[in-house]
């Protein structure tokens, strides 16, 4: 694609030279500049990509965009905003890849990954050709590759999403984060269904206030659109349980479909019970009551399961097909996870990592034990402190003994994000275990027949961030050596 051609979609900028190159590939890392390249300069917390443009054109980019005049011997193109020109030419240049799928995006503080799995699990097998892009992977078709934000910048989310339909992938399922809705990684994806799980005390460090977090998820809705198309109908997919969807309904043109317990919903779960086996309930929808019989345990899986369903219902895929689905649906790694080695005891690794998905992922832990509960729980560095003395109150209240310890405290002194936590739990009986893999062996070690051990907060995670550091580091494989090695002493 020649660069007048391409430029011709932004609304204002100003070009320094009449030249006009062929485009043949648009990047915002120089590392990755090559012969033709379109170079956008990036401005990050710690790097100002206009520092490279220089180095961008030694090794081949044949046009700069920037957001000031700079001195090299190629086209600078100067725009106000390179972050937003760089969304808008990416769904460009990638043509328009979101336009040819079925787009879901599933946005809220807890059970977004689950909740993509699952949605992916019912249009897989409803016989469609699904992509996922989340916290754990990007999938296209059943190939996974690495990611490292659970939504990507928006250049590599419009190449993914071509790389996708080149593959025939029709349906795609993402997580969308309050950051990437912020930021505008999202600009130019055309959404058919925007789903909310729920929204509680997360990312503070970058929102400042709850009111700024629940903005930022709200532009997900609003991103639907204005206008009726019965070939493309858009869908907003509301939790009625959590007060913030009445600010979602009011945020979005589209249609919306609500889900829940509590609340009169549109699709809804009662009798809801649940035990170690799994989960019960009758679904009600359309004036009908089918029983549901889950393998997932806990209240906060029925939620994911009734927005899975949801966001599949509006997609035209019927219930005879997604029934079945979520009934066999056997969960998500590191997500309530089960470590078995033969022990006598429960072990569950699990990615809570707010107050509110700690207090869930606990009041289903009470179900399961017949005796100690043992929670391992730490807070992450650089991050939002506010919630650290809440998590710390929610492990003390819940667990018969808590053990806080380092989850990844990047930059910051361990010391005091225990410290922090101290704060929520005076006078209340807890134990610090500074190193991760330690405090793990020690809460096994003492576990007795019928116990629970839950190791909270990095669920997934294959490493630690121990200053400039990252570690190779799985709390299940962690788990596992602890269980061995007490099955051999």
């Amino acid at each position: 694609m020649k660069l007048q051609q391409l430029i011709q979609y932004l609304h204002r900028y100003e070009v320094s030279s009449k030249y006009n190159p062929e485009i043949t590939s648009i990047v915002m890392d120089s590392r990755k500049v090559n012969e033709g390249s379109l170079f956008f300069c990036i401005k990050g917390y710690t790097v100002d990509g206009h520092q490279f443009a220089q180095e961008a054109v030694n090794k081949g980019a044949v046009a700069i965009i920037s957001e000031k005049p700079l001195d090299v011997a190629v086209p600078v193109i100067v725009v106000p905003d390179t972050m937003r020109a760089m969304a808008i030419l990416a769904d460009v240049f990638f043509q328009q890849p979101t336009h040819k799928l079925h787009l879901i995006g599933v946005t809220g503080t807890n059970g977004k990954t689950t909740t993509t799995h699952i949605i992916e699990s019912i249009f897989q097998h409803h016989q469609r050709k699904t992509g996922m892009i989340g916290t754990i992977y990007m999938k296209i078709g059943n190939k996974t590759y690495p990611v490292k934000n659970t939504t990507p910048d928006a250049l590599t989310l419009q190449d993914s999403f071509h790389q996708m339909v080149e593959n025939k992938v029709d349906t795609v399922v993402m997580e969308v984060s309050s950051h990437a809705l912020h930021m505008g990684r999202v600009y130019g994806c055309d959404f058919d269904v925007a789903v909310f799980t729920n929204l509680t005390q997360d990312h503070l460090d970058y929102h400042k206030t709850m009111e700024e977090y629940r903005y930022a998820k709200s532009l997900l809705f609003s991103s639907l659109g204005n206008s009726y198309n019965l070939a493309k109908p858009k869908y907003a997919v509301l939790n009625a349980d959590d007060p913030a969807s009445d600010i979602y309904k009011r945020a979005t043109a589209a249609q919306v479909i609500t889900y829940g317990i509590n609340e009169t919903s549109d699709i809804r779960a009662k009798n809801v019970k649940t035990s170690a086996k799994g989960t019960t309930f009758d679904l009600v929808y359309d004036n009908k009551v089918v029983p549901i019989n889950l393998k997932l345990v806990g209240q906060f899986s029925v939620y994911n399961v009734l927005a899975a369903i949801s966001a599949s219902y509006v997609s035209n895929i019927p219930m005879e097909t997604i029934i079945p689905v979520v009934e066999n649906m056997r969960g998500v790694p590191g997500r309530f996870e089960a470590i078995e080695a033969g022990q006598d005891f429960t072990v569950i690794v699990d990615y809570a990592h707010t107050p509110d998905s700690l207090e869930n992922v606990l009041k289903t832990t009470k179900q399961l034990s017949q005796n100690n509960i043992y929670c391992i729980v730490g807070c992450g560095g650089d991050r939002d402190r506010s919630k650290r003395p809440l998590m710390a109150a929610v492990a003390v209240n819940y667990a018969s003994k808590a053990i806080f310890t380092s989850d990844n405290p990047r930059s910051e002194n361990p010391l005091q994000i225990f410290k922090d936590m101290e704060a929520g739990v005076k006078e209340r009986h807890y134990e610090i275990v500074e190193d991760r893999r330690a405090a793990i062996f020690k809460a096994i070690d003492q576990a007795k027949s019928g116990d629970v051990v839950l190791i909270a907060g990095k669920g997934h995670e294959t490493y630690q961030v121990i200053g400039d550091k990252v570690l190779e580091f799985d709390d299940r494989k962690i788990a596992l050596e602890a269980i061995q090695s007490k099955q051999s002493s």
